[in-house]
């Protein structure tokens, strides 16, 4: 039996760009849920993983496959129904899963013959068994998984890769306004066995890898003392990877987390700052910011003087935005002091409370579904802001990346990493990928406001909520936001 699964492309995501710009290498990594289940099926299926991240591959010359499994975050959305559509015009089933899937289930059930909704270890077996006995399911119901009994990836399936990926834990508490990890993985914190993480970092071949984990740290005591066994045992068993995660902020406040941390091969952290100001992580329930008090500067060059490279996250967008909240941004970042930016549009995805709440205000530009869902990379503007019209929004954007990349402002951050010894070239190679990248989303962007914001219309703000337009920014007040693996 062969099996294809396909993790698709959105063409608008421009780091995956990788024959546009040499440096988009270094910001792919392998998708981890579909080689999850590649391990859960049985040896005797020919199992192929087709990346459309990395490359484009040629169905049609392809040997034709007896089962095709699809995983989609909102932005693949479209391009996985279109996949869809293709083999099952050839007589082949296709299987869809993943957050979107879940989260859009009667969306989805009109486009391919299976869907699975929630964590598909627990369900893929049965669904692969009913498949070969002539009774697969239109819908499956996975449960949370149990951590102890994730099998292991079939890493094998694919290489040419500058990051493999891993995942050690699954859930979070915080339940932000805009993220649907608490939907999808749960409030619970989740671990896996410390023994099994390190025997499949072990099986990775390649020397970088990205910890998935939505937040690899956790919130509590207990949380951080398993984080630290786990960087403990990845020091003894001399794992030897180069490694980035997730994190918050707290991840600052302990210096032997830091140290072990770093001797564990931690050379990166993604922390989301959502807002420069108070209210904004009001407004998105980061109550957990709000708790760490306004010290952003100096977590951040606490993680720095351990030789951890931080990338800050922002939202633009926010209801207490207001015009020169791109400049507000970037100045943010700069005092802050992260290595790298990265600006997130407020996207209202399906099963987050940002989405309920925009739908039921009737404040979703873009909802002309399926084929909307393709600008929904955290980087278009789909909503209806308050205080800042389609144009004004993506100036604003436009704007805050053009300070915080200019080459003088890279030019200080590498000569800041040269005198601390703090891998300069890492910095300049993340910076340079920023920078090009710059281009093509003003591209985009251009292209994007041609077409009326995505339609034959303008996205203006609601019409109770307009403001008077003014000539230049007033003060006011983040791939692409890691993608969640399952």
């Amino acid at each position: 039996m062969r099996l294809y699964l396909i993790n698709p492309s959105n063409p608008l995501v421009s780091l995956v760009k990788l024959r546009e710009s040499f440096w988009n290498r270094f910001r792919v990594w392998k998708p981890l849920s579909l080689m999850v289940l590649a391990g859960l099926t049985p040896r005797d299926w020919d199992i192929t993983i087709f990346d459309e991240n990395r490359q484009m591959a040629d169905y049609e010359a392809l040997p034709r496959p007896d089962l095709v499994g699809i995983t989609a975050f909102t932005s693949q959305a479209s391009r996985a129904y279109e996949l869809a559509a293709h083999f099952r015009d050839k007589g082949v089933p296709v299987i869809m899963g993943g957050i979107h899937a879940t989260m859009c289930l009667e969306e989805a059930a009109e486009h391919v013959d299976c869907v699975v909704c929630g964590e598909g270890e627990t369900i893929w077996p049965q669904v692969l068994a009913d498949f070969c006995n002539g009774r697969l399911q239109r819908r499956y119901d996975a449960a949370p998984a149990d951590m102890g009994a994730v099998p292991l990836p079939r890493h094998d399936l694919l290489k040419g890769y500058f990051f493999g990926a891993v995942q050690t834990t699954r859930g979070c508490p915080l339940n932000c306004t805009f993220c649907s990890v608490t939907a999808f993985n749960g409030a619970r914190y989740r671990n896996r066995p410390i023994p099994e993480v390190i025997a499949e970092l072990k099986t990775i071949r390649e020397r970088a890898v990205l910890i998935v984990d939505d937040n690899l740290i956790g919130t509590r005591s207990n949380h951080i003392e398993r984080a630290k066994e786990l960087f403990r045992a990845m020091i003894a068993e001399k794992v030897r990877k180069r490694w980035i995660a997730q994190v918050t902020i707290n991840f600052a406040d302990d210096p032997e987390l830091l140290r072990l941390a770093y001797q564990a091969g931690c050379r990166g952290v993604y922390i989301g700052f959502e807002s420069p100001s108070m209210e904004g992580l009001a407004e998105v329930g980061k109550k957990f910011n709000l708790l760490k008090g306004a010290d952003f500067r100096g977590a951040v060059q606490r993680i720095r003087r351990h030789k951890i490279q931080v990338v800050g996250s922002f939202i633009l967008g926010l209801d207490v935005d207001k015009p020169g909240i791109g400049r507000c941004i970037a100045e943010a970042a700069e005092q802050y002091g992260v290595d790298y930016l990265s600006l997130l549009l407020l996207t209202p995805l399906p099963g987050t409370r940002l989405y309920n709440d925009m739908a039921a205000e009737d404040r979703i530009a873009l909802n002309h579904y399926p084929t909307d869902w393709k600008y929904y990379t955290l980087t278009f503007p789909v909503a209806k802001y308050k205080h800042l019209a389609m144009d004004t929004i993506i100036d604003e954007a436009v704007s805050c990346n053009r300070r915080f990349y200019a080459p003088g402002a890279i030019a200080r951050r590498i000569w800041d990493n040269l005198r601390h010894f703090r891998k300069p070239l890492a910095t300049l190679a993340g910076n340079l990928a920023y920078h090009r990248n710059l281009r093509f989303s003003e591209q985009a962007y251009a292209a994007f406001k041609s077409n009326g914001g995505g339609h034959p219309r303008a996205i203006q703000p609601p019409d109770t909520m307009r403001i008077e337009s003014v000539s230049r920014p007033v003060q006011g007040q983040s791939t692409e936001r890691l993608e969640r693996v399952t």
